[in-house]
């Protein structure tokens, strides 16, 4: 378990924690409707920063997306830390963790990463999580990784994201946005409200304290289903649930915050999940109508104030519901109700399949009984940090690299070759964005080389490289650039996420485990290494599929694919 020493929300509600808490409890909602914003012909409703706010957080010399993520996150560090002083961050033990969808448009997060973690006075190589609507919830599971493996002691998250025409026309080309502000849950939804924030969490590896919140446990599971559309039996989901309520009883929790995006089947794959876990008399927290969907931010800003709310006392009503409108019983309500319980559930899924649930308590002996089987990865021993050629002669738990695969175009040869002459038989390569070509391309040869077994339904897929997915955003921003010649590809905008790369994969193989993206500033194999052996413990998986994927062009690529497998002590 890691505990959380600090927080800030900053938002179109205020620049605060409490600021936040507090309008909300109010009843204030940061939902706007905006016709022709930005030049586009469709009015859409969301949660955008005046411009008055805009200009009070901008720093010279950043962008505002910059400006947005330094400023909460140096709100989060101003307070002492339990007594104990400020935190030091010019220190190697602590890390920065950016969880963002898009960033600054155009450039890869990475370095944007790099100028925020130098104007807090970080000296580690910052991470940025960028896996879709997942990110933020994700970014608090890597935090818990790295942490408890002791390779550092404090680790800052920040998710942060800024809102354009780029996301909102994309959304609108899925049909998925609404005009009006949404309703989640409710009969008449009809879509999500793009929002803008920053939310920050400082976790500090230590016994969990008595009133400090802590992460007791959390789990990814991919659908495997679609890269856009949510699994109609919420699998994945549901999934995620069992795994991290494994010894848990849902009379322990105060609320499940759910995502609630108030799309059509997002909250109804997400009743599904809350009732095949057994969770259907649970007050659920839905928190869009405030703030729309924040994306990279709302798996952390939505964590806070979910805390925040239950160390007052209540679970926050769902502002924008009136009446049931998903298939399964859920217990909502447009009222606060009073608990006195101090844990609880966050929910959150996306593109790509990814869907996560996370686990928080503020008390230590608000735990499972002593007696429940242990949560998964509890058992096992860190494995051996090292890259191994195969198992030989190791006592105990044991990585090593089974197989591996390396493409690039270095080769002379083009990826469509490539595949034309060593795969074929999958059109729907022709209708993927260059860089999950490259994934899928790496995946079906290193799939050659090893058993099939190895790709095993649980078997995890977590992805690095630098660039992000620049080469599909440049592609979708040719479709929304000329005004007289305006077409947002649905298509091209699904895949300006990188982590639809992953997902693509798990489709593939129908692996139904984690799939993850993370973005460094540069090719970084002792980093890279140090995430999967933290990881290894939590994922309850015997092998794992791990690697560098960056890609310009039909022409110039790199990849270097492999499988870890991993043997535990008995």
């Amino acid at each position: 378990m890691i505990q959380v020493l600090s927080t800030n929300i900053t938002s179109p509600l205020g620049f605060t924690t409490e600021q936040n808490y507090r309008a909300v409890c109010s009843g204030v909602s940061a939902l706007r409707r905006y016709d022709g914003l930005w030049g586009l012909p469709e009015p859409f409703a969301a949660s955008l920063f005046s411009e008055e706010q805009i200009a009070k957080l901008a720093l010279d010399g950043y962008t505002r997306f910059e400006s947005l993520a330094i400023h909460s996150v140096r709100e989060a560090l101003s307070p002492p830390k339990g007594g104990r002083g400020v935190l030091d961050v010019t220190s190697p033990r602590v890390v920065l963790i950016l969880s963002t969808t898009k960033g600054n448009i155009g450039q890869s997060p990475s370095e944007a990463a790099q100028r925020i973690a130098a104007a807090i006075g970080l000296t580690t190589t910052p991470i940025v999580v960028c896996n879709a609507c997942v990110s933020g919830l994700s970014a608090q599971l890597l935090a818990d990784h790295l942490l408890s493996a002791s390779l550092y002691d404090y680790a800052i998250v920040v998710g942060a994201e800024v809102q354009s025409k780029f996301i909102v026309s994309g959304f609108q080309s899925l049909k998925a946005v609404s005009d009006e502000p949404c309703r989640p849950f409710d009969i008449e939804r009809n879509g999500l409200n793009p929002g803008e924030a920053a939310a920050t969490i400082v976790y500090e590896a230590e016994p969990p304290s008595d009133g400090l919140w802590h992460l007791v446990n959390g789990a990814m599971c991919n659908d495997a289903y679609h890269i856009s559309s949510p699994s109609p039996q919420a699998n994945g989901l549901t999934s995620a649930i069992e795994t991290v309520m494994e010894g848990w009883s849902s009379s322990q929790l105060a609320t499940v915050c759910v995502h609630g995006t108030a799309t059509l089947y997002n909250d109804q794959m997400e009743s599904k999940a809350i009732s095949r876990s057994g969770l259907s008399d649970v007050p659920l927290s839905a928190l869009k109508g405030y703030y729309g969907h924040t994306m990279g931010a709302a798996g952390v800003l939505e964590t806070i104030l979910t805390m925040r709310a239950t160390d007052d006392g209540i679970v926050l009503p769902a502002k924008g519901f009136t009446e049931l409108g998903v298939s399964e019983k859920v217990n909502i309500s447009t009222e606060s109700q009073p608990t006195v319980k101090t844990s609880f559930l966050k929910l959150i899924s996306g593109f790509g399949g990814c869907n996560v649930a996370a686990l928080y308590s503020k008390t230590p002996s608000d735990s499972p009984d002593p007696t429940r089987p242990p949560l998964k990865g509890e058992e096992k021993k860190s494995p051996f940090k090292g890259d191994l050629e195969g198992p030989g002669d190791l006592e105990g738990p044991g990585v090593w690299r089974g197989s591996s695969v390396r493409i690039s175009s270095e080769d002379g040869k083009s990826l469509t070759e490539i595949y034309k002459q060593q795969i074929g038989n999958y059109p729907k390569f022709y209708k993927m964005d260059i860089l999950s070509r490259l994934a899928f391309v790496a995946s079906e040869l290193l799939k050659k080389n090893v058993q099939c077994s190895m790709f095993n339904v649980q078997c995890p897929i977590i992805l690095f490289n630098h660039s992000s997915s620049i080469v599909a955003d440049r592609q979708y921003l040719s479709t929304i650039s000329d005004a007289d010649n305006f077409f947002p590809s649905p298509a091209a905008f699904v895949y300006t996420l990188p982590n639809i790369a992953a997902g693509e994969i798990a489709i593939r193989h129908h692996c139904l485990g984690e799939t993850s993206f993370y973005i460094l500033p540069e090719k970084n194999d002792a980093l890279m290494q140090q995430i999967l052996d933290a990881a290894f413990p939590a994922i309850n998986a015997q092998s794992v599929i791990s690697g560098w994927i960056d890609a310009e062009s039909e022409t110039s690529f790199e990849c270097e694919l492999s499988l870890y497998n991993i043997t535990w002590n008995s």
